[in-house]
């Protein structure tokens, strides 16, 4: 089984869908800043391994609550 590695758009959409900072999202999973910005920028590729484990682990907008009328 071969995943391959999320392209630079994925990895900057899904970081900021999440609401992180570059080094929030770089917390999460137990990385750096620097390397963050280098997956975003295109300098280095994220192993799929830990886009993965952001995927699991990052933050989801809350849904919408729905209006009601009483």
């Amino acid at each position: 089984f071969k995943k391959d590695s999320p392209t630079q758009q994925e990895i900057r959409d899904a970081r900021a869908d999440a609401g992180l900072t570059q080094a929030g999202a770089a917390a999460l999973i137990y990385s750096t800043r620097r390397t963050w910005q280098d997956w975003e920028t295109g300098v280095a590729r994220m192993h799929p391994g830990l886009w993965e484990l952001f995927e699991i682990k990052r933050p989801r907008p809350k849904p919408k609550e729905y209006l009601t009328w009483d």
